[in-house]
């Protein structure tokens, strides 16, 4: 049985909000120096694309945060949603190193590889970190739906 306390706190909202928000801060820190954004070895195009990635990964965080934490009652559209969107740069991070020609780091990258316990931290670490998260999120707050949603509530399933 739920602790009045515990049905308060929207755990699972939080940790997707998390994971939603780590993508474009993660990127735009690892991004955002000499190895990425103003290496001079890169192409433009290959600039755009790494500005598309950021990007891409600060619209998803916005989306999650509007459709986890607007007004109204979060029903499971609303959750599904906003956990797909939460996921969309951490899930397409687990096939891109099977791409031709793609690497998870650049060979000339004096920062990579990062490793923390012997653990190569990158983007394939954070996906194995996030979608797990995000998974464990959605049930937390899908378990959190019957007590959110029934007659009265405005809720829909």
């Amino acid at each position: 049985m739920q602790s009045e306390r515990s049905r308060a706190i929207p755990v699972g909202r939080i940790f997707m909000s998390v994971a939603a928000v780590a993508a474009p801060v993660g990127a735009f820190a690892a991004d955002w120096n000499e190895t990425h954004v103003f290496n001079p070895k890169w192409t433009p195009h290959a600039k755009f694309h790494n500005a598309q990635t950021i990007d891409l990964a600060a619209t998803a965080a916005g989306l999650t945060l509007h459709e986890a934490w607007r007004p109204g009652r979060i029903n499971r559209d609303r959750l599904r949603t906003a956990a797909i969107y939460a996921s969309l740069f951490w899930v397409t991070q687990i096939p891109a190193p099977f791409f031709p020609g793609s690497a998870v780091v650049d060979p000339d990258n004096k920062l990579q590889p990062f490793t923390k316990w012997g653990i190569p931290i990158n983007q394939v670490t954070g996906a194995a970190i996030m979608v797990p998260l995000l998974i464990a999120a959605y049930a937390l707050e899908a378990r959190r739906l019957p007590k959110l949603t029934g007659p009265g509530s405005g809720a829909t399933e």
